[in-house]
Formats: structure tokens, sequence, C-alpha cells
């Protein structure tokens, strides 16, 4: 029986990462005017129109500093046995340790204002010479290959797929 419901729970399981993966793997809309950035998963191809590097950006902040502070305990255990009409009783003692956490002061630390983004921007993105100036978020890779090539050069590579590609603009 136990077996039967392993099968059940894996399934379940599988059938619940299939359903989120597809959630998050949505194409994106835009036209032209190099204004709307296009994530999506299939390859795009085009003219290399410009390149852009945005650089990571972070600023010092401060949060509570959390302690975790243990005090040992004991309490007292009662066990029972049975036999027949007779019964036994005795205790024991158990020993345990009361773990909380409590604010001490704060903390410094760096906080990420801004992730860092490689971005390309095609012309006539997949052969539409209506879909001009398209901005695409692209891995390092991808970005050091569209620096090293030439103006409207062809180029075809797998962009991003980030909801926040919208920082190539």
């Amino acid at each position: 029986m136990r077996k039967k419901h392993r099968l059940v729970g894996a399934g379940l399981a599988a059938f619940l990462m299939a359903g989120l993966g597809a959630c998050g793997s949505g194409g994106g809309g835009g036209g032209g005017g190099g204004q709307s950035v296009l994530p999506h998963r299939d390859a795009v191809s085009g003219l290399r129109a410009g390149v852009r590097h945005v650089a990571r950006q972070t600023t010092q902040a401060t949060r509570p500093h959390r302690v975790t502070t243990c005090t040992p305990g004991t309490r007292r255990v009662k066990h029972t046995t049975r036999s027949g009409k007779s019964k036994k009783t005795w205790y024991s003692t158990e020993h345990y340790q009361d773990c909380h956490q409590s604010v001490r002061g704060t903390e410094r630390y760096r906080r990420e204002v801004r992730p860092e983004r490689w971005c390309v921007r095609l012309d006539g993105v997949n052969g539409d010479r209506r879909k001009n100036g398209v901005w695409f978020a692209v891995d390092p890779d991808t970005y050091h290959r569209a620096v090293n090539a030439k103006d409207h050069a062809q180029l075809r590579f797998t962009p991003i797929d980030s909801g926040s590609a919208t920082g190539c603009r």
C-alpha cells in the first residue's frame, strides 16, 4: 500500500512541476521603434544594431542582526509498562535545548539595486524588416560575440528568458 502512495505522490509532483514550468515560459510582445524587449526561448536572428552592458549596482544597507540563543533545560518524563494486571511506572529526566532567534543590534551588508545585464539590439528580427531596434537580454558569451561583430552583421542567438529584460533599453 505504501508503494502505491509513493507512486501517486511522485506522479503528482511531476505533474505540478510540469505545470509550473509551462507557466514561466511565456513569450513577450513588442514591436518596432526600439522601445520593446522580447524575452523568449526560441533563437532569434537579425542584423546587429547595437550592444549595451548594464553594470551591477549595489548600495550599503542595514538590517537587524539576528542571533540564535539556546538555553538548556530538563523535563521529567513518565514511563509506564503493563504486564497482565501489574503496572510499573518510573520517571526519568530528559535534557533538551530551548532555542529561539532574537535581534541584537544591526548589521551592514551590500544590497543589489540593479543586477548586471548584457544586451544586444537587432534590426530585422527573424527577417521582419518592421521589427527594428529590438533589445534582447543575452548571456555574456553572446554579448562578447556581438561586440566583436561588425555593425549590421547577421547574428543568431537564443535570448535569456527573464521578465526583467526591460533594463536593456
